[in-house]
């Protein structure tokens, strides 16, 4: 479906949406990531088909190497009106995979919006800057096992490979907040015209709800949707992972 200019509009307000969501943003007790095993990082690109009210993009997630044993992982979805980009810069600590910085950009229309997180974990806080509220600008406290909302991702199929609670502290855009997936059976989806057997998570939180499929062999989640109200507000879904 073509995307009108007023759909154009709308997508600065799934712009937090979207973080929540890049989060499949999750990972719960302290604990719970702390025990999780430290698996080989890998560089990979996924394509993506990205929907929202009607709207449709293409999407890209892509896991390079940052320099200094550090990874950046990085979420770009973009057509002809709008683009939104999302990236982070991680390393592994102590079995850990811990936020080093991360930026958030969009630009719809003549609107766009820059934000950039520093995690001080010398100092053990989080802060803000750019394009952010005074309340969202920190300093906001870090604990061992803090993920921010994109990192997640990536935890989500590494703890569920290893068999671990899918429970996470993130710490994103100036707040603090739990994230609880539960398994809930196993389905087929589609994955580029291919059936493939996916497990199924769901992350319930007021009346909104993340559900994350993800696939055997496959580093991130092969579909995430985010549901508000009972219907389906975004959907991302893999096209080709290379």
């Amino acid at each position: 479906m073509p995307m009108t200019t007023t759909h154009a509009r709308t997508l600065d307000k799934p712009r937090s949406r979207l973080h929540a969501l890049f989060a499949v943003t999750a990972a719960a007790t302290v604990l719970a990531v702390a025990s999780a095993p430290a698996l080989a990082v890998e560089p990979f690109t996924a394509d993506y088909q990205a929907s929202y009210m009607g709207m449709q993009a293409n999407g890209q997630m892509t896991l390079a190497p940052a320099g200094d044993d550090r990874w950046r992982y990085s979420l770009n979805i973009s057509n002809a009106l709008a683009s939104l980009s999302q990236s982070t810069v991680f390393e592994e600590h102590n079995g850990h995979w811990r936020p080093i910085s991360s930026k958030d950009s969009s630009n719809v229309l003549v609107k766009k919006s820059d934000k950039r997180a520093e995690y001080d974990w010398s100092k053990g806080v989080a802060s803000w800057s750019g394009d952010v509220k005074a309340d969202r600008a920190g300093p906001v406290k870090l604990k061992p096992g803090d993920m921010d909302a994109l990192l997640i991702n990536l935890a989500l199929v590494r703890d569920l490979e290893a068999g671990k609670p899918l429970h996470y502290r993130m710490v994103d855009n100036g707040r603090v907040k739990q994230m609880n997936y539960k398994v809930a059976g196993k389905e087929q989806i589609s994955v580029g015209g291919e059936h493939k057997q996916a497990t199924k998570l769901v992350n319930t939180d007021g009346d909104k709800q993340t559900i994350a499929w993800v696939v055997d062999g496959m580093p991130v989640p092969a579909r995430i949707l985010q549901r508000k109200d009972g219907e389906d507000a975004i959907d991302l879904q893999v096209k080709a992972v290379h």
